[in-house]
């Protein structure tokens, strides 16, 4: 009989979780499954929330706290806790599974044949105000996925899926230890930044893996305010810039000052192109000085690599 593992990494977020469980315990499954919590270090009485709700009665809930701080830590030591499960689902300590996600998932790889399966992330505002500005096109930077009605094969990175509702057929972790999360594009705390599912997604094309996106797995995720600012949108796409720039970027044979001279033209063009719709107040602006500030973090993370 196959065995399925539903796991969340969590940190300082202990008021979130008697809900998060009740509402994964509520899950209904044609194979066995239990939960996984990882603790990363929290501050708050998480260690002592999970302890007492391991104890209530449901599906078998396991927690352990990883030690090392940071996303990519808490993600491989999930992986690692899973390694004799048949499939790992992953959801975020921030969200809420909604009824039929863990089934679908499990028919993805086990009847359809996918060795990767994501599905809906759907935004929660019913605790926030969402400001005007922030337009559907940039639901996605807070991590919402929506492509569509039907379950489709994902070919390419126009229909990513994330680590906020993402499932994985173990066999991809036990036939290859050296595929993890990669430490390049870890997250520490609540801060801004990161991209480490990102960059498995990335992996897991080259390598030609079966993604499957089923819309029956879905997650209602719940926005913070302090993510709700433009200077959030602002910083995350530098991050992204400057990550890329440090570790994905080619070397250039032609630089000045050590930059390539079509990356300081984007960040010339987009700056220019984000004052001028700042003090016309047109509408996009926020999304053009994501470009703006992505291109910057390109630049800074290519000269850092190029002197390392």
């Amino acid at each position: 009989m196959a065995k399925l593992t539903f796991a969340f990494c969590t940190y300082n977020r202990a008021d979130r979780l008697d809900r998060l469980v009740a509402a994964m315990r509520a899950q209904t499954c044609p194979v066995p499954f239990e939960i996984l919590a990882i603790n990363n270090n929290s501050q708050d009485d998480t260690a002592a929330r999970l302890a007492r709700l391991a104890a209530a009665p449901g599906p078998a809930l396991r927690w352990v706290t990883e030690s090392v701080q940071g996303i990519v830590a808490a993600r491989n030591r999930a992986v690692a806790e899973s390694l004799d499960s048949d499939i790992l689902v992953f959801i975020d300590d921030d969200e809420l599974p909604m009824p039929g996600l863990i089934a679908a998932a499990a028919d993805a790889i086990l009847n359809e044949g996918a060795e990767c399966v994501g599905g809906r992330v759907d935004m929660d505002f019913q605790s926030v105000r969402r400001p005007g500005w922030l337009d559907d096109s940039l639901l996605g930077f807070l991590a919402a996925v929506d492509h569509g009605p039907e379950r489709f094969w994902i070919e390419d990175d126009r229909t990513p899926v994330w680590t906020a509702n993402v499932a994985y057929d173990m066999r991809l972790f036990r036939d290859d230890p050296a595929l993890r999360f990669d430490k390049r594009y870890d997250r520490v705390g609540n801060v801004v930044g990161g991209g480490s599912d990102a960059a498995m997604f990335r992996t897991l094309l080259d390598r030609k893996t079966r993604i499957r996106y089923r819309p029956d797995m879905a997650v209602l995720h719940a926005v913070e305010p302090w993510r709700l600012t433009r200077s959030y949108f602002v910083k995350l796409h530098y991050r992204a810039g400057l990550r890329q720039g440090e570790h994905r970027l080619p070397a250039f044979p032609r630089t000045l000052l050590g930059v390539p001279p079509f990356l300081a033209a984007q960040l010339v063009a987009h700056t220019l192109k984000t004052l001028g719709m700042g003090l016309t107040r047109r509408s996009g602006w926020v999304r053009q000085a994501m470009n703006a500030s992505n291109a910057l973090g390109l630049i800074v993370g290519y000269r850092r690599r190029s002197r390392a």
